[in-house]
């Protein structure tokens, strides 16, 4: 019998190789050519092997493991299709079952296959198995560092990933655009911490060395790292100075502007995008942070032409941009326009509710907030930490003590919700603006986690208003440890010693802010006029540019003051003779932004005006009067909540 010996590999020869040619000379006598052992053994795993393949692309995860235990010789293909059904099946057990035969045979150290595991592994949730590859792995080639980089950056390990992208460094293997991706992401992907961004910042001069700089998905990642970090300056640079930009590079750039108090530059930003850039088109991400930035401004006539654009474009069935939809018209003054979109909604999430539970909260509908919050539980959905924020928030607006104090306690005690020190700030805030300082005082003593300044905080605002010198004193002291580059803590303790007429107080403040050079947040207002927006700075000074506002203001003043208008001059920390102080409260921005829009809006339409801080008492009591005394309908938001002045009424009830 004549016989070949096949060579030993997992390819199959062709055909015409399988069996020897014919003798140059027939032989004497017939013989039968019958295949080897080591052939139908080939031919035996080949069919198994395309088996196992086809069972893992129907699906069946079990028995193409269970296939897997009877055959020897696996091809990479095999185990590459394992390892994805193991994934999509989402089976942690089989996944061990699959690594573990790669493992015992010549496949264990395969580059490709190792990639392949951390990436299983990281799908998996399992980091600390993708970490075990990786560190019994000999063949480190840069597709496996960058899939340990990708892998740890999912799970949060920022820093992690720093030190193994030292040592990869080390090892004299070269970066390529997705090791700087990962390792860009990674910088914010354990918190803004400053070490990080230091980090960052070298990874961007490491890019622009090796070239890098042109690579539109490397600079689009470093842009978002700086917005992360709040560094809007260098983000910027980084968008201006990119040969190509596509839609995600904008986008990054107006969502740098927008969650950064830059929502007046990030809706600039996008109509530049919609001029300039014929060939891309707005995604959902884009929608989304453009509402956010309508929704800080207040820009209700900017906010329905997206949602128009929104409608035309058919982004109108994508959750979030349907959410911030909800959240826009409520910031705008428009939360009916805001119950009509969240009305017709076919899917909602948590999200949704929450958006309008705010919305309502914002206006001073408290009831009506916790109407909803009730409502939200009984079709099924679970409230999130956020949910109570907001509800919380709602109840102190509205002066709702009780209800509030309910809610609060049913966090842990019905949903296993623990109490952040946002919901303890929300209780301080509730309490304090009810002037039940001492039992808000307590609340901050019994926390079961160390208070912030945001919980101090709420208390010293609670003092401002109803001037507990004592308490704000308390408050600041804790708030001066923890935020001492906050100016608005002295300011608001300066406030609180200018009420009590304690200006000896009121000057060591102020020498303190001087000594830190700390610089008050200046008032800025902003109105929608004819679909733009016009943005006033409050100044102790008049302004050659506004002078025409400021004459009118002037004479509206004098004239109100004919009527029984009262300026409140106690908001001013000078020491100054009193026509000086009303000089200075008449040119506070929210008086700047109704005078413009008293002088610039037609009879009958509502003048709508957002400012960055509080409402101070003045220029609450100035519009309330106003409202009845030009007969006009003026909404304000403040930082806090809507003020809806009317017929010389205000929404709040005075009560902000």
């Amino acid at each position: 019998m004549l016989a070949f010996h096949s060579p030993q590999t997992t390819r199959q020869p062709p055909l015409h190789n399988r069996f020897p040619r014919p003798l140059s000379k027939p032989p004497i006598c017939s013989v039968t050519l019958t295949p080897s052992v080591t052939t139908t053994a080939n031919i035996s795993s080949h069919n198994n092997n395309v088996l196992i393949q086809s069972i893992c692309k129907q699906g069946s995860l079990k028995e193409a493991v269970q296939a897997l235990s009877t055959e020897p010789h696996p091809t990479q293909r095999t185990y590459e299709l394992l390892i994805l059904c193991c994934v999509h099946q989402n089976s942690l057990a089989d996944a061990h079952r699959v690594h573990s035969h790669i493992s015992s045979n010549r496949y264990g150290q395969d580059p490709f296959l190792v990639t392949k595991l951390i990436t299983m592994y990281s799908e998996l949730d399992a980091i600390d198995d993708a970490r075990k590859v990786f560190d019994k792995s000999r063949k480190r080639t840069i597709y496996v560092w960058n899939a340990l980089f990708r892998a740890l950056t999912l799970a949060g390990n920022g820093t992690e990933v720093m030190n193994l992208y030292r040592l990869m460094n080390r090892t004299g293997i070269s970066s390529d655009r997705f090791t700087y991706t990962y390792v860009l992401k990674a910088c914010i992907a354990s918190g803004y911490l400053i070490s990080l961004l230091n980090k960052g910042k070298e990874i961007h001069a490491n890019i622009l060395r090796c070239g890098y700089e042109k690579n539109v998905h490397v600079m689009t990642t470093l842009l978002d790292m700086y917005a992360r970090f709040g560094c809007v300056s260098y983000a910027n640079s980084v968008f201006g100075l990119m040969p190509v930009r596509n839609v995600i590079s904008w986008s990054a750039m107006i969502a740098c502007f927008a969650k950064n108090g830059k929502p007046f530059r990030a809706l600039e930003l996008f109509q530049k995008m919609m001029l300039e850039t014929h060939d891309l088109k707005p995604n959902s991400v884009t929608m989304v942070s453009v509402l956010q930035a309508c929704a800080a401004l207040g820009a209700l006539e900017q906010g329905k032409l997206i949602h128009g654009y929104i409608l035309r474009r058919g982004l109108d069935s994508i959750l979030p941009v349907v959410n911030a939809l909800i959240t826009m018209y409520g910031s705008c003054g428009k939360r009916n326009l805001g119950q009509r979109v969240f009305d017709r909604m076919e899917e909602r999430d948590v999200i949704s509710w929450n958006s309008l539970i705010s919305a309502y909260g914002l206006h001073g509908f408290g009831e009506e907030s916790i109407q909803i919050f009730q409502e939200m539980i009984c079709n099924g959905v679970s409230p999130s930490p956020i949910s109570f924020v907001s509800v919380l928030g709602a109840c102190s607006h509205s002066g709702l003590v009780e209800e509030g104090k309910m809610l609060f306690d049913s966090m842990h005690k019905e949903h296993r919700i623990y109490p952040s020190t946002e919901h303890y700030a929300c209780m301080v805030d509730l309490l304090g603006r009810a002037n039940r300082l001492e039992e808000a005082a307590n609340i901050i003593e019994d926390m079961r986690i160390e208070p912030n300044g945001k919980v101090w905080g709420s208390l010293l605002g609670s003092c401002r208003i109803h001037c507990n010198v004592e308490l704000a004193e308390r408050a600041s002291s804790k708030l001066f440890e923890l935020e001492p580059r906050n100016a608005g803590n002295y300011i608001l303790l300066a406030d609180i010693y200018a009420e009590a007429e304690m200006w000896d107080e009121v000057k060591k403040v102020r020498k303190l802010l001087e000594t830190r050079e700390l610089q008050k947040v200046p008032g800025r207002s902003w109105i929608e006029v004819e679909r733009k927006m016009y943005s006033f700075v409050s100044v102790d000074e008049f302004d050659p540019h506004i002078q025409e506002i400021h004459a009118f203001l002037i004479k509206l003043s004098a004239e109100m003051k004919g009527k029984g208008y009262v300026p409140q001059t106690k908001v001013v920390l000078y020491d100054l003779d009193e026509s000086e102080k009303e000089r200075i409260v008449l040119g506070h921005s929210e008086k700047l932004a109704v005078a413009y829009g008293l002088l610039n809006t037609s009879k009958g339409e509502t003048i709508r005006i957002t400012k960055n801080l509080r409402l101070c008492e003045d220029c609450h009591s100035f519009t309330k009067f106003i409202s009845n005394f030009a007969n006009k309908e003026i909404l304000v938001r403040d930082v806090n909540r809507f003020h809806h002045f009317k017929n010389g009424v205000c929404s709040c009830g005075d009560y902000w």
